[in-house]
């Protein structure tokens, strides 16, 4: 009867056992040219925000919507407003700035476009006219009167010369960066008196011009001795283009949008009444929108 071999065995095993051990955990292998859409959420979010970047230094939108789909988001614009969003929860205002910028540029279809360079055309066979020599005037009246010889007219020979053309190195054109979009209007100011809201709350509502909401738009608002800026979007559950302000009484505010809007001038919080007659502070809502 033939004896098993337990040493070959078990240095098998161990073998196995090593390998595994170092091929797992000492030395994995790395991942190489994996696709973007197999990457965690945090790295795809440094990825819209790279792209993101890039649009806002060149503006072309071809390029950021090819970047984008590799990361196959569902919809690419609601992936870069919900980041946008929580760019601006964490204090990034900048990068929640141009991740808004571009996924309102992918939904307006806005396009990236240069400044034509302008040429010099080269100047050849330029001639100078001839100079002729004119008579001197004729002499006065109160002046003797004399007689002179009429000079004679001299031509002088047609000199061809060329013009000696300095060729200046080019320089590079400078590409466009595209706007937002056109300024936003003021299409509805409302009092607002329900007792379900706090005091003196002023909502606003930001809308473009396919009336969907816009996130990460910055609002300026004003009154006699201070000023302060607050963002749509911070309260998805509301709205993306959702944003408020607590007015104080009797202070008269002024509100615009930093991209560009009408001026709502002269916001009071209105005094409201209860069904039973009891005075309360209520609110205004303001709703702004692309023409």
């Amino acid at each position: 009867m033939r004896r098993v071999p337990w040493a070959i065995l078990l240095a098998l095993f161990a073998g196995l056992g090593l390998g595994v051990v170092y091929s797992w955990m000492i030395a994995p292998r790395g991942a190489v040219d994996t696709k973007p859409t197999v990457l965690r959420a945090d790295f795809k979010d440094q990825y819209r925000g790279a792209i993101a970047a890039s649009f806002a230094a060149t503006g072309n939108l071809p390029r950021a919507q090819a970047r984008l789909s590799l990361i196959g988001d569902p919809d690419s614009i609601e992936a870069l407003n919900s980041q946008a969003q929580r760019m601006i929860a964490s204090g990034e205002f900048t990068q929640a700035d141009q991740l808004a910028a571009l996924a309102l540029a992918l939904e307006n279809g806005y396009a990236s476009f240069s400044v034509p360079t302008p040429t010099l055309e080269s100047l050849d066979n330029v001639s100078v006219e001839p100079s002729i020599t004119l008579p001197p005037p004729p002499p006065s009246e109160d002046l003797p009167f004399q007689f002179t010889e009429t000079p004679e007219l001299v031509e002088t020979p047609i000199v061809e010369t060329q013009a000696v053309v300095d060729n200046p190195t080019p320089r590079p054109t400078r590409t466009l960066i595209p706007t937002v979009g056109a300024p936003f209007a003021l299409i509805a100011q409302d009092t607002v008196c329900d007792t379900n809201f706090p005091d003196g709350l002023l909502q606003v509502i930001v809308f473009n011009s396919r009336r969907r909401q816009v996130a990460g738009a910055k609002i300026i608002i004003a009154w006699e001795n201070g000023q302060e800026e607050f963002f749509t979007g911070l309260k998805p559950e509301i709205g993306n283009g959702y944003a408020d302000f607590s007015m104080s009484p009797n202070v008269t505010y002024a509100l615009r949008l930093a991209a560009g809007s009408d001026i709502a001038a002269g916001l009071v919080a209105p005094t409201c009444q209860t069904p039973g007659g009891e005075d309360f502070l209520g609110g205004v809502k303001l709703t702004f929108q692309q023409p």
